[in-house]
């Protein structure tokens, strides 16, 4: 049996009833797909998921990837790679071409659900695909020749990497030490080394396309004197895309990790022995913003991911709860003759089911409202809306580091303490793919900067920078359904109060903030808080989307139906949520203004 359920009713609740995305399908851009086709299209992706995907799942987990040092190889094992071609061959990789080239013109909150699911079932089968994500990034920002490759990457079903991190600079992108000299036919030399590069190497394709980042010869300090170039494993001909010698670009090594064992994460070394030879992309020197292209997709992939896993530990958490028989009911637990129970039984267990299923279902409803401001990006720019696109723009980028700061940390934290903890002792063996979903999902709160580089960018680019416009433009929109009255006062006014407590957190921060002009001490005091407060924006909008989730049911249970016992669930999620989780908000409004900053002061003897 599959290790994987698709919660596919609640996807269909969040993309319809919730964000009501029959509105977009069938219409401008997206004329060819309607809501039948959209279903279809689901539908058919939870059936692949739960059977040809998730079949590989454990084995690729136990077997990992094995590397040849002495040719730079890497190979998978046979079952992931059928796996893999299930996924190819079904098409799949139409959603994130270019329409140009063979791509699909799929809203982002459609293709983002499906997502969800190949996430949730076996994720590295999605990492493995992002060649055509690539691509597309490829065909935008390209010359005229560049776009060819593109097409090539699509056509040939080529794989591609993104490598940024380098062994001694991290995190801080600006310090890579790659170099980069140009040659007399307009291609540049790259070496260099890069760590942790995800995709280096599979024989799950002819070819690979690294987009790599490097200093260009005279290119000034830090990530403005960056460049970003295309580096093909293998050199090719330009027009037919025939593979020819190969290229100075080699993975060294390959990391023994926690999880996520199938997918190679590499150290790649550029030109140590023959030249690596590489195409500026674009042909002009602004690597940090092309690149960031990449990234903004990769941060949405990672809270996807995390989120999907989140949901797939809680279906298996329900199910165990359900058939798990152990100790008598509670209230006759002195009665050693009693009957036992299943476990979903005790109060305990009912209460971290609860946890897990509304976080699970906020946070897929948060992942698919961030995904239905891309379908209006789109919409936007196609009908020439320059006022509501620059809208749509600044709330997409003030989500995307909740959606894989917020997402990673609350679906790592939840698989371990709530999920695995369900299935008592058992959860700690390899015979339930718990286990294996905790190691998976630590990566995601490190992938594409980690919790804490999230909270920063979240505070001081996407709230400071941005003059507080976007924020302010989510702070309406949650505060004006909070006061709309009907269905669900308390909770209503419980949101309120969270929303006049996450000002008073970021008032406090902005304050810091400009008082470190004066006093650079200040910052440390917003350094020490803006992880709190990106995880307090997070549990706001989860409280919120739960809400008006809790409100569409409550009309649907005025006629109640076959689905009553779903929408009952909707309802009891938002009220948990709202009871136990909105209150922590007010403490943490209490501890940022309370925050003195003197752990600063102490020696490092003294830690």
């Amino acid at each position: 049996m599959s290790h994987y359920t698709a919660n596919l009713r609640d996807i269909e609740f969040c993309l319809f009833d919730l964000l009501g995305r029959d509105k977009v399908l069938g219409t401008s851009v997206y004329a060819d797909i309607d809501r039948d086709t959209a279903m279809g299209m689901l539908e058919e992706m939870k059936r692949l998921c739960e059977n040809d995907l998730a079949a590989s799942f454990v084995e690729g987990d136990r077997f990992g990837t094995d590397f040849n040092k002495a040719t730079g190889e890497v190979t998978v094992p046979a079952s992931f790679k059928k796996s893999y071609e299930a996924y190819v061959n079904g098409e799949w990789w139409r959603l994130d071409a270019p329409v140009d080239l063979g791509g699909m013109k799929v809203p982002a909150s459609i293709r983002w659900a499906i997502a969800e699911m190949v996430l949730g079932s076996n994720p590295a089968i999605h990492i493995y695909a992002s060649g055509y994500a690539f691509a597309h990034v490829a065909y935008v920002l390209g010359t005229e020749e560049q776009k060819h490759m593109a097409k090539l990457m699509v056509d040939r079903h080529w794989g591609a990497t993104m490598q940024l991190t380098e062994p001694d600079a991290g995190s801080d992108v600006g310090a890579g030490r790659s170099k980069a000299v140009q040659q007399a036919d307009g291609t540049w030399h790259i070496t260099g080394t890069k760590r942790f590069i995800t995709s280096g190497d599979a024989d799950l394709y002819e070819n690979i396309m690294h987009f790599v980042l490097a200093r260009r010869e005279g290119g000034g300090p830090g990530t403005k004197g960056l460049s970003l170039f295309l580096i093909p494993k293998f050199m090719f001909d330009k027009e037919t895309g025939a593979l020819g010698k190969r290229n100075g670009v080699y993975v060294t090594n390959v990391e023994h990790k926690m999880g996520l064992n199938v997918s190679s994460t590499c150290e790649m070394n550029l030109g140590e022995h023959e030249p690596a030879v590489g195409y500026l992309l674009g042909e002009v020197h602004e690597g940090i913003a092309q690149m960031f292209k990449v990234i903004e997709f990769a941060r949405m992939m990672v809270g996807t991911k995390a989120i999907a896993t989140l949901s797939a530990g809680y279906q298996q958490a329900l199910s165990y709860s359900k058939v798990r028989v152990q100790g008598g009911d509670m209230k006759v637990m002195n009665d050693k003759a009693s009957p036992r129970v299943t476990i979903i039984h005790h109060p305990d267990v009912r209460r971290s089911l609860m946890v897990q299923k509304s976080y699970s279902e906020g946070m897929r409803a948060l992942v698919l409202y961030t995904a239905a401001l891309q379908d209006e990006i789109v919409l936007a720019e196609a009908e020439g809306d320059a006022d509501r696109l620059a809208d749509m723009i600044a709330r997409n980028d003030l989500m995307l580091p909740v959606v894989k700061g917020y997402g990673s940390e609350k679906s790592w934290t939840l698989l371990g303490t709530e999920s695995l903890q369900t299935f008592g002792g058992s959860g700690f063996t390899q015979d339930w793919p718990l286990e294996q979903y905790v190691r998976d999902a630590k990566i995601d709160t490190l992938y594409e900067g980690t919790t804490a580089i999230q909270g920063l960018d979240f505070f001081f680019r996407k709230i400071v920078k941005d003059g507080g416009r976007a924020i302010g433009l989510l702070r309406k929109e949650i505060q004006s359904f909070a006061e709309s009255g009907g269905s669900h006062v308390q909770a209503k006014a419980a949101l309120l109060k969270a929303v006049a407590d996450l000002d008073g957190i970021i008032a406090v921060l902005i304050a810091h903030a400009m008082e470190s002009q004066e006093d650079a001490q200040k910052i440390y005091l917003v350094g020490l808080n803006t992880s709190r407060c990106l995880m307090a924006v997070g549990d706001v909008i989860t409280a919120w989307l739960l809400i008006r989730q809790a409100d569409i049911a409550s009309e649907k249970l005025a006629n109640p139906g076959k689905d009553s016992d779903f929408y009952l669930g909707k309802i009891a999620s938002a009220e948990f949520f709202v009871t136990n989780f909105l209150p922590h908000i007010t403490a943490d409004r209490a501890i940022v203004e309370a925050t003195t900053g003197s752990i600063m002061d102490i020696p490092e003897s003294a830690f």
